[in-house]
């Protein structure tokens, strides 16, 4: 081989290697490899272990990681993987990440499946730096053990690791959660509008939703909005979370997208807005189910200053909806809209369920009202 040829095979090299390095330019959707169905090459597992740090393809890799196919029996489980036929374990101390390229400033939401295995309260700590945050993942909501969880950031620069890690410490190191399907979506915080004080008040916008998945996005607590997957909301709630659903899997009163409250009074969906003391409003909202088989007598409870209201709903698992109404008087400058499941409640298959808030309104009325 002649040197210029030798020249021409090197370069050619350098332009592969750095093309398997590249940062992932994000749209919409599954990140590069983010089903991880590109696994590593047979010389770097160790049985399912993965030994090469850059054995994943899109993934960089740290801690005790395991690569699992669907239908890999472990003692007496059977382990499903809900989207193609392979996802990752993150056992002890654990860190799956990826390098993006994004919008600086902008914001994003990031959805993933993951499954509880024998650990008994498993988390997650989700980052992009310099922005983190810890996902509960202990209580599961679907039949299958998989459920689907979103988090949110803003963007500090055009190119960041989003990074996944189990801080267990658990005595298998091979006892963590399983992570499969991992997507991104930009998200576009709506602004108040002419005729709704709140902000996304019909709940159109928000995480990234699988069009396979029938079991919708579940929204753990958040306490800012800023960084809301489900923006202009947060979620108050110690460990538990709110279900995001969409309409091709589920009954929604109106558009394409609502909230399923399924963890009873332990979480409660809240906006905060800014209000006239003394003068009256009225908060309007749809209450219904998600046509999922929750059958059973439904309630939301809703609050905003002093005022309280219990909108029952007595459903039949089979889709739903009626309007309700909260008239109140601002008592400060800010005032917090909230929802709560007044129950809680299971389908059949023991799995939790609870009434769908959808459609949500405050409006200034005329009137005043009496001084409290």
């Amino acid at each position: 081989m002649t040197g210029s040829a030798r020249s021409v095979v090197a370069l050619l090299f350098l332009l592969v290697g750095s093309a398997a390095r590249a940062d992932s330019a994000v749209t919409d959707g599954l990140l590069p490899n983010g089903n991880f169905e590109d696994g590593p090459d047979k010389s770097q597992l160790n049985g399912t272990v993965v030994t090469g740090r850059y054995a994943i393809l899109n993934w960089e890799i740290s801690g005790f990681v395991e690569y699992i196919e669907s239908g890999h029996r472990e003692q007496d489980m059977i382990l499903a993987v809900p989207e193609g036929a392979r996802a990752v374990r993150l056992g002890n101390d654990a860190t799956i990440r990826q390098r993006l390229s994004v919008t600086r400033r902008a914001y994003y939401s990031i959805t993933f499946s993951a499954a509880r295995t024998c650990a008994q309260k498993e988390k997650l700590n989700m980052s992009v730096t310099p922005e983190f945050g810890v996902l509960p993942i202990q209580t599961v909501y679907t039949s299958s053990g998989w459920d689907s969880y979103s988090w949110a950031f803003r963007a500090k620069h055009s190119v960041v690791w989003l990074s996944i890690h189990n801080p267990g410490e658990e005595e298998d190191p091979a006892c963590g959660p399983l992570i499969d399907s991992i997507a991104i979506k930009n998200l576009y915080p709506p602004p108040r509008t002419k005729g709704n004080m709140l902000r996304n008040g019909d709940l159109e916008e928000g995480p990234y939703i699988f069009p396979d998945a029938t079991w919708g996005v579940l929204v753990p607590p958040i306490f800012e909005d800023e960084h809301s997957p489900l923006p202009g909301w947060m979620i108050m709630s110690d460990t538990k979370v709110i279900k995001y659903v969409d309409s091709p899997h589920h009954r929604v009163p109106q558009g394409a997208r609502a909230v399923e409250l399924v963890a009873g009074r332990e979480t409660a969906l809240v906006q905060e807005v800014a209000t006239v003391p003394g003068r009256s409003y009225r908060l309007s909202f749809s209450v219904g189910d998600a046509g999922n088989g929750c059958k059973d007598s439904l309630a939301v409870e809703a609050y905003a200053a002093r005022a309280t209201a219990k909108v029952p709903y007595e459903s039949q698992g089979t889709g739903g909806h009626k309007r309700a109404q909260l008239e109140f008087a601002a008592v400060a400058n800010l005032t917090r809209v909230v929802f709560q499941s007044f129950n809680y409640h299971t389908k059949p298959d023991g799995t939790l369920c609870g009434p769908l808030v959808d459609d949500i309104s405050l409006v200034s009325v005329r009137k005043r009202a009496a001084r409290l």
